[in-house]
């Protein structure tokens, strides 16, 4: 597929803002499943109340002493188990000793009157001879041998015809080995029945199954201790300036209490993912100084019901002894999605571990010197009942960094790394527009490590762009293209790039490259240079016109358009339909918005509509979208037969060099216009732009 891959954001200002965290990733955080407990010493707080849990007058059962018998029956056991080994090995001994011999060799002895007696057990027999004979080349006093399954009746009246001495033994083991063969599989059941029971008594006082009842219980590690500040999460300035109160409270609760205010119970951290939710969690554990327990919202939910409400009420439980703490729940709509929502029905054990949530948060027994802070990036599938005024109070929008958090996240994440002179983070920033925090702190590691593969001193410029087109658009391919394809590659790209450079409202192309990378055979990037929060109409409109481009630019030079357009036909008609069916831009429609599509189940999203758009609007929303499409496509055509020789110029380059960076092709674009055409300036951001009325 010849897809375009194109920097273009989505229509939504709130998708097309900075990725605005501020700060490392949350892959940086050493914060495990399992609940922990970091400590750390108070001001104006006893040092046992901030750093160590109250002392527990019930043990816990895993440190209970053991009973007295205990060293006793396990003497016992080993004893038995040697004796049986030591009897069964004696009885076996014994048989070995006695020679065996052929059954025909046994009547020759008894035909030649050799044999003084014999016993016979079962279908063995045994016999003793009168002296010393010579059998199989081995001289031998007693002898052993099997009867034959069919009984012998010549044996016996042979033998009393002989003289010998016949002794009949029952079949049946020695006493003590019977009775080691009875009692030494129960008492090895048993034993193995109470081993389990004391390696499960700490989780369910003493029961054989608790420790897979209970799964991992939290742990409190009280040599631990949060070291991240604000100062550590870069950007951030109004999530910070909210949560300060919450340390302000923690460090000194007097002194907000002065004139009867109170600090929220609870605050919920909204943001993408990788925005730094977990870290500015941290970060107020460390401002504070005080124990930070974490813990994730699936740690809750259990095989068996009942055992996340456990879970909660020994969190905070824990969180009670040492507070003031703060308990960390990061994605919390894991255990707190609206109640009764479910497709499939209720959900019994998650239900009541949101049930003992909420009354740990805002009941009876509710502890204002614990702080909640949670962190979810699906604030709409969380139940009302969590979501109110004395659970979560407050809500942080954590959101994508803009331009100048952008810089200073670079800033951190390449404090520990050489860069060369010609890197400016400011232009890193500037073409990472839409990238998180920790999507910048991968782009920084790409960088670093590409650079260690070329065996450089120090990370360059052309190291993070490699790393950028790594992260948006994957490695090269191994396969080459044809000329043919490698020629309408250049064709397709080019036609973006020129409908791109000479739209007054459209972002200035920076790169454009026919490498085939990932998904795409060709590239053309765009760089806003500044965030954007909105956009008008003329602006989406162009937006089209540049998608539209290497559709007609195929059309134009080779008469005939590719499957490789078809990425940009969709991103051109979700487009188009957002503006006539979401903005009101349809003269026809008016300013009503609209929505016919169906979404996905099974993605947190709604499964279908009630049916408010009719048949006859989603139709005339379609001729609308339509419209759009087709009139931008006339509309790039022109612009691309005015300025042929520019695209001409611009296929050119790209087929002898594959790749044009920004200088490279301003200059290329701007030597190939018409001499009665004017190329807009580019040497800024919003250069040569027609600003909406």
């Amino acid at each position: 597929m010849l897809d375009a891959v194109h920097d273009n954001r989505r229509l939504n200002p709130s998708r097309n803002r900075p990725d605005a965290v501020q700060g490392s990733p949350p892959d940086a955080l050493p914060f495990a499943l399992d609940v922990k407990y970091a400590g750390a010493t108070l001001p104006g707080v006893p040092e046992t109340a901030a750093t160590s849990p109250r002392p527990s007058s019930r043990k816990p059962a895993g440190d209970a002493a053991k009973p007295p018998y205990a060293s006793l029956l396990s003497w016992v056991l080993l004893a038995m188990l040697v004796a049986g080994g030591w009897a069964y090995q004696l009885h076996d001994a014994k048989e070995e000793a006695v020679p065996e011999i052929r059954y025909s060799d046994v009547y020759a002895l008894l035909d030649s009157s050799k044999v003084d007696s014999v016993t016979l057990r079962g279908l063995q027999i045994r016999g003793k001879l009168k002296e010393a004979e010579k059998v199989d080349g081995q001289s031998i006093t007693t002898f052993r041998s099997l009867l034959p399954a069919v009984e012998d009746r010549a044996l016996l009246p042979l033998l009393r015809e002989k003289g010998v001495a016949v002794t009949v033994r029952s079949e049946e083991q020695p006493p003590l080995v019977r009775i080691l063969t009875a009692v030494v599989p129960w008492v090895l059941i048993l034993g193995a029945w109470v081993w389990m029971s004391r390696q499960a008594a700490g989780a369910m006082a003493g029961g054989p199954l608790g420790r897979m009842l209970m799964g991992r219980s939290t742990r409190v590690d009280p040599a631990a201790r949060v070291q991240v500040t604000f100062d550590d999460v870069a950007g951030l300035k109004s999530a910070k300036r909210d949560l300060s109160e919450i340390v302000d409270f923690l460090r000194a609760p007097a002194d907000v209490r002065r004139l009867g205010g109170k600090v929220p119970h609870g605050v919920l951290l909204v943001g993408p993912p990788g925005t730094g939710k977990t870290l500015l969690a941290r970060a107020v554990a460390g401002e504070a100084g005080v124990p930070f327990f974490s813990v994730t919202g699936s740690e809750f939910i259990e095989l068996f019901v009942g055992m996340g409400a456990k879970r909660v009420r020994d969190l905070f439980e824990q969180a009670k002894q040492v507070s003031p703490a703060i308990v960390f729940i990061d994605e919390i709509d894991a255990v707190g999605r609206a109640r009764g929502a479910g497709l499939g029905g209720g959900n019994d054990e998650r239900e009541q571990t949101l049930n003992q949530l909420l009354s740990e948060m805002d009941g009876f027994s509710r502890n204002e010197l614990t702080i909640v802070l949670a962190a979810t990036n699906r604030p709409d599938v969380l139940d009302p009942a969590l979501l109110r005024p004395g659970r979560f109070d407050r809500r942080v929008i954590v959101d994508r960094p803009e331009l100048a958090a952008r810089t200073s996240i670079l800033a951190v994440h390449t404090r520990d790394k050489p860069l060369a002179p010609d890197v400016d983070l400011g232009v890193v920033a500037a073409m990472t527009a839409g990238f998180s925090g920790a999507d910048l702190a991968n782009l920084a590691n790409e960088a670093a490590l590409g650079a260690t593969r070329r065996k450089a001193d120090a990370v360059q410029a052309s190291d993070f762009a490699a790393a950028y087109d790594k992260i948006v658009l994957g490695d090269p391919r191994e396969a080459k293209l044809d000329k043919v394809e490698r020629e309408r590659v250049a064709i397709h790209e080019s036609g973006h790039a020129v409908a791109a450079f000479f739209e007054r409202l459209a972002e200035p192309p920076a790169r454009v490259s026919i490498i085939p990378r990932g998904m795409a055979l060709g590239a053309t990037q765009q760089t806003p240079g500044v965030d954007r929060h909105l956009l008008s109409q003329p602006e989406l409109e162009a937006r089209l016109r540049v998608l539209m481009g290497g559709y007609a630019a195929e059309s134009l030079v080779l008469g005939s358009v590719s499957s490789g357009a078809a990425d940009d036909l969709r991103k051109a008609t979700e487009i188009a339909f957002e503006m006539v069916g979401h903005y009101g831009m349809s003269e026809l429609l008016g300013p009503v918005f609209y929505e016919h599509r169906t979404s996905q189940p099974f993605l947190g999203q709604q499964v279908a509509l009630g049916g408010t758009t009719s048949d006859a609007t989603v139709h005339t929303i379609e001729q609308e979208t339509g419209s759009l499409l087709n009139e931008a496509l006339r509309t790039t055509r022109n612009v691309l037969s005015t300025h042929r020789s520019a695209l001409d110029a611009l296929i050119a380059a790209l087929l002898a060099h594959e790749t044009l960076e920004k200088d490279e092709l301003t200059q290329c674009l701007s030597e190939a216009s018409l001499p009665d055409t004017v190329a807009p300036s580019r040497s800024s951001a919003g250069a040569g732009r027609r600003q909406p009325a």
